[in-house]
């Protein structure tokens, strides 16, 4: 007696989810213009176009909400992606104003000022606190140049032993050491140390930046260019000295 019997296909893991930290720029608004607001985007973004194009950003709407305005989310959305920008959250909006913005597919990011409102409990005596945890930064070692077009991101200290070539974006949250030419775009303290560093042994870079503070490579004066320096951030300014 034969039993006819049906093998199931197999099939490979199609997705998978995994947790990672990507840097996005944050657009803090304080006027609900929206004229005014595509009108200074415009010059910003005039001052390095390659690094503004297609570029995702946060909405952040927290302080004009304290100043108690609103602001057309829609036309806000329509300006952006007119100069080529790419919303990918809302922080801080107000309830009508995070529901326009479910309805655009713009999702919605906490506030970093946010808090939950809980009830009083009563008061428990403090856990004893653990032993301190010594932090583990690790480092990436980069030895072939960084090439136009290509993306390095860094946990701790990045260190590339070559040159980083125009278009190139190379990101670390801690410092970023660059024994070659630097001549793409370097963002260190990527998740907002203010005390992290660039360091370089020659300096043509399309962009610096220390913890979202950040110069263009028109900004950079003509006697910190083609040498070694340092990029370090005092009172929220880039400050390029000689090594």
């Amino acid at each position: 007696m034969s039993t006819d019997s049906q093998q199931i296909p197999y099939y490979p893991a199609a997705v998978e989810f995994k947790s990672s930290t990507f840097s996005v720029p944050v657009l803090i608004l304080s006027v609900n213009d929206v004229s005014i607001i595509e009108h200074q985007l415009q010059e910003k973004i005039q001052t390095a176009p390659e690094f503004f194009k297609h570029s995702p950003l946060v909405i952040d709407v927290q302080e004009i909400n304290k100043q108690g305005i609103d602001i057309d989310i829609e036309g806000l959305t329509e300006a952006l992606y007119k100069l080529n920008l790419l919303p990918v959250g809302i922080r801080g909006g107000t309830k009508q104003q995070n529901q326009k913005a479910i309805e655009l597919g713009i999702p919605i990011h906490a506030s970093q000022n946010s808090s939950a409102v809980a009830e009083p409990k009563k008061a428990q005596p403090a856990p004893p606190e653990p032993p301190p945890i010594a932090d583990i930064v690790t480092s990436m070692l980069i030895t072939q140049p960084v090439r136009s077009g290509q993306r390095v991101y860094a946990h701790g200290d990045l260190i590339i032993m070559a040159t980083v070539s125009p278009g190139a974006e190379i990101l670390a949250e801690g410092n970023i050491h660059v024994y070659g030419s630097l001549r793409g775009r370097a963002l260190a303290g990527v998740q907002g140390n203010p005390n992290a560093r660039i360091f370089c042994s020659d300096l043509q870079a399309e962009l610096i930046s220390i913890a979202g503070n950040y110069k263009v490579s028109e900004d950079l004066k003509d006697d910190s260019r083609n040498k070694p320096v340092q990029v370090y951030l005092q009172d929220h300014t880039l400050i390029i000295k000689d090594i």
